[in-house]
């Protein structure tokens, strides 16, 4: 059986040859709905399959991203991989994701291979300590778009939450309850100073100071997973312990939860708590979780846009800062000090 072309499309569509091809590569711009429904059917009744490879190798591109993960364990990774995968089928470009581990080694591997792959650009949750690798990729203008950490020294575009906002929203709600004694909880800064543990840190400096609190370094810690539980522990032994904890992200909301469970604690008349990032495991929980949620699937689909740009139109891309705003999910995790 003789192999399908777009010349076969076009005849029975009436249409020409480069119509046909802008329609396979979704540039609908100067086509009547008329003519994309006629190809459309024309495409289905003969079953015609574009040949990948020779599309390839016509517009110079692969037809695949990269996008490299810190930690597929947040949240927000999972839920902007979704994103960002359903934006980009629509361009016909498949996805290729991978995971750092938080690992800068792992992570270069990972870009070298999918470098190897030619992939046609990069969507990265940065580990940011390969900043000369990044650095080499802005300056050879290849599409390349952070998502929710900051690098020093490296200028592309980038996608994150007001990671201060976010503190604040939630130190508000707490002291709207009456809670004066609030601890903070992350993960380890680390060296390379990932970008939503410094800043919500100083978000929660910032909020209390606001909110005319003083600052207790023993309410202020960061540190290990696994380091946690035991972190708890001397928060409750002091002689005045934190009423209320915020929780730096949903890994350490996560500990904070079994945590309380070990010691048979109840929230929220033992411990108010309250979240960041919107963990579906957090509304599930009895009782919910009060969170402030970050749109994940928001920041994807923007991150995969932002990525098209650069992929259509390589020269042009400015390398911007954008911030996502946080929003307040009430649950019945905080506990009104008010009259008390």
């Amino acid at each position: 059986m003789k192999k399908l072309t777009i010349a076969d499309v076009a005849r029975e569509a009436g249409v020409s040859k480069s119509t046909v091809s802008q329609f396979l590569n979704k540039r609908y711009k100067y086509m009547s709905d008329e003519t994309k429904a006629r190809i459309e059917q024309v495409i289905k009744e003969l079953n015609y399959q574009p040949n990948g490879l020779a599309r390839s190798l016509k517009h110079n591109r692969t037809y695949m991203a990269g996008v490299i993960v810190g930690n597929l364990e947040y949240t927000l990774s999972i839920q902007s991989i979704r994103a960002i995968e359903n934006e980009l089928q629509q361009y016909g470009i498949q996805v290729i994701v991978c995971n750092a581990d938080e690992n800068p080694d792992k992570e270069s591997r990972h870009i070298d291979m999918l470098l190897a792959r030619q992939v046609d650009g990069l969507v990265i949750f940065p580990t940011g300590q390969n900043a000369e690798t990044y650095n080499r990729l802005v300056e050879e203008k290849f599409p390349l778009v952070f998502i929710d950490r900051l690098v020093e020294g490296v200028n592309t575009q980038s996608l994150l939450l007001d990671n201060e906002m976010a503190v604040k929203i939630g130190i508000q709600e707490l002291t709207e309850h009456g809670h004066t004694r609030i601890a903070l909880v992350t993960l380890p800064i680390g060296e390379h100073r990932i970008t939503p543990r410094v800043e919500r840190v100083s978000g929660y400096k910032k909020g209390m100071e606001e909110q005319g609190l003083p600052l207790r370094q023993e309410y202020m810690h960061s540190v290990p997973r696994e380091e946690i539980s035991a972190t708890l522990d001397r928060l409750f032994a002091l002689e005045e312990p934190p009423t209320a904890l915020l929780a730096g992200n949903d890994i350490v909301l996560a500990e904070m939860l079994q945590f309380v469970n070990a010691r048979g604690l109840s929230i929220p008349e033992d411990v108010s708590i309250v979240g960041i990032d919107d963990a579906q495991f957090a509304h599930i929980y009895n009782p919910a979780i009060t969170t402030i949620r970050q749109p994940a699937a928001d920041i994807g689909r923007q991150a995969a846009r932002a990525l098209m740009s650069s992929i259509e139109e390589r020269d042009s891309a400015v390398p911007i800062i954008y911030r996502f705003v946080p929003s307040l999910v009430r649950g019945k995790s905080v506990r009104s000090l008010n009259g008390v």
